[in-house]
């Protein structure tokens, strides 16, 4: 499902609405998740999932076709959990 999708989704759950009006609450959402995560806060949409921002330590790598040795930086990733719910559904 693309972004057009769910916007057309909104559209049709509530007919009086414009596209662009559809497309800022799609950017809203969005956004405020974008924002939440990366100032380090969790996200948690009932039914559906939490993101949470996790951090990666710096680690000891290998280049492959070389064989040497490759100091790998810490960084940041987001980890996505699935609700019961959605994991329910997804398997029938």
């Amino acid at each position: 499902m693309k972004r057009s999708d769910i916007i057309r989704t909104i559209q049709v759950q509530f007919k009086n609405m414009r596209t662009n009006d559809a497309m800022a609450m799609v950017d809203t959402v969005v956004d405020e998740i974008i924002n939440s995560v990366a100032n380090d806060d969790r996200i948690e949409i009932r039914g559906f999932g939490t993101f949470q921002p996790r951090k990666r330590a710096t680690k000891n790598g290998y280049n492959p076709t070389t064989g040497e040795r490759v100091l790998m930086p810490a960084g940041k990733t987001i980890l996505f959990k699935p609700s019961r719910e959605l994991t329910k559904k997804m398997n029938g």
